[in-house]
């Protein structure tokens, strides 16, 4: 009788099937059985070499888990559920919830994580540009799937991140596109016939965000020693389901198939018709009546240096006790309609400014000045910092006021003007090819004859004496 083998070593045999397989101990289940791997192969050299593959593996502590797989769309529901969710701030949360549920999941969800290949992510990115979609946008996908596949592996529930092994396309930066002196002048004159007057003067004037900018509190404006700080700001965010069931909540507004060609329903929808819900939606949450974390609400800034506060240029002062004297009027004129939310920027009601009027009123503004069409960004935060730097304010005191944690992050929202470049040239070339100078008026020196002669000027020489 052979005697026992020792623990954690394999077992190779052949066969009544006409295979050889090998049994691998891995250690033990969550249960406290015994983790047993199985292993098989026509010959015996290959099943060996499967064996010690797995044994290496496990002596390294990179062997995935076991049990059955869960597919990408299943994974990414429990990554954005139980693990983005402690760390992502709100309105990053529900960009990486629509991409999953736009993009990912009809693209790869229905592949099991542990057999999803490059080739796989490289169609559906090949898909996605083909659809329409940018290749900034592409990035962005391929950036999350690859977060998400990161962790299954930290968890060794994949043996390998495939999201490394696939290039995703090259994106070109958005080049900004900011207000010259003239147009941000014609801008704010535009806005200056507007209530939403002193929204624009932060806007543009200091370079504040929107969602900083109609996130700003009374509680934290200081006139007297001239700073705002912009510890809130304000987001709009997709509501989610409080109820038990989703997918029956929801139920009244399902549409499994795509719309008809012409649809009269969505006409007046931007973006075109919805896309059909999948079969276990669980979206429509805004008419949940157990509803929660959607709407306006107000959050953190992203970053712990975009609360640092700004310094009000003190021309503002003025115009800002003015617009608080005329929000006090609001609020006598609106009684008992008032809601208080201590915003410095109110619909009459008292409620906080709505982003997507706010947009809309930026867009109609610059028709009213003469601009071209633009982003909201370079029309406010772009703008700001390069008419600073035409003002000949240095870079490390542009990054302090709009409050950015990189030097290199504030030197992309500086735009040069070719203006300034000319001038600097001229400047460049007058070091090294001085220009010519004028001479100074005086004596010159002259080869011409006179017509009279030496006697006649020496004769005139003793008549002065």
């Amino acid at each position: 009788m052979s005697p026992r083998k020792p623990n954690m070593e394999s077992t190779i045999y052949f066969g009544a099937d006409g295979w050889w397989h090998g049994r691998v101990t891995m250690g033990v289940k969550n249960d406290g059985s015994p983790d047993r791997r199985h292993r098989r192969a026509k010959t015996e050299a290959e099943v060996r070499r499967k064996v010690r593959e797995l044994e290496r593996l496990r002596d390294q502590g990179r062997a995935t888990t076991v049990g059955r797989k869960p597919t990408v769309a299943q994974w990414m529901e429990t990554y954005l559920t139980d693990i983005a969710s402690l760390k992502l701030k709100p309105r990053s949360l529900d960009d990486y919830w629509s991409k999953t549920r736009n993009d990912i999941i009809p693209g790869v969800g229905q592949h099991r994580i542990d057999k999803l290949q490059p080739e796989h992510l490289e169609r559906m990115y090949r898909a996605m540009l083909d659809a329409g979609h940018a290749p900034s946008h592409v990035v962005k996908v391929h950036r999350i799937l690859s977060r998400a596949l990161k962790i299954a592996h930290r968890r060794r529930i994949v043996g390998e991140n495939v999201a490394t092994l696939v290039d995703p396309p090259s994106i070109d930066e958005t080049e900004a596109n900011p207000f010259t002196k003239e147009e941000a002048k014609a801008f704010l004159e535009a806005a200056s016939k507007r209530p939403t007057f002193m929204r624009w003067i932060v806007g543009v004037g200091m370079g504040f965000r929107q969602g900083e900018t109609l996130g700003l509190r009374w509680s934290y404006v200081d006139l007297e020693a001239e700073l705002f700080r912009p510890e809130w700001q304000l987001q709009r965010l997709t509501w989610r389901h409080g109820c038990a069931d989703p997918h029956a909540c929801g139920a009244r507004l399902h549409r499994f198939e795509s719309c008809p060609a012409g649809c009269a329903t969505h006409k007046g929808y931007k973006r075109g018709c919805p896309k059909p819900c999948p079969k276990t939606c669980k979206r429509h949450a805004s008419t949940c009546p157990q509803r929660k974390e959607g709407g306006l609400v107000f959050t953190r800034p992203k970053t712990k240096k975009s609360r640092n506060a700004v310094p009000i240029p003190p021309v503002f002062i003025p115009f800002l006790h003015e617009h608080k004297a005329g929000q006090e009027e609001l609020r006598a004129a609106a009684g008992e309609l008032w809601q208080e939310h201590d915003v410095v920027f109110s619909r009459p009601d008292g409620r906080p400014l709505d982003p997507r009027a706010d947009y809309e009123e930026f867009k109609e503004l610059l028709g009213e000045a003469g601009i071209d069409d633009r982003r909201l960004y370079d029309g406010s935060r772009h703008t700001a910092g390069t008419i600073l730097n035409e003002l000949g304010v240095d870079m490390p005191t542009i990054m302090e006021i709009l409050r950015h944690t990189q030097i290199s992050q504030t030197r992309r929202y500086v735009k040069g003007r070719s203006h300034l470049s000319k001038d600097a040239m001229r400047r460049m070339g007058e070091f090294f090819v001085p220009a010519p100078t004028t001479p100074l008026p005086g004596p010159t020196e002259t080869r011409t004859e006179t017509t009279d002669t030496r006697a006649a000027r020496a004769q005139r020489r003793r008549r002065i004496r």
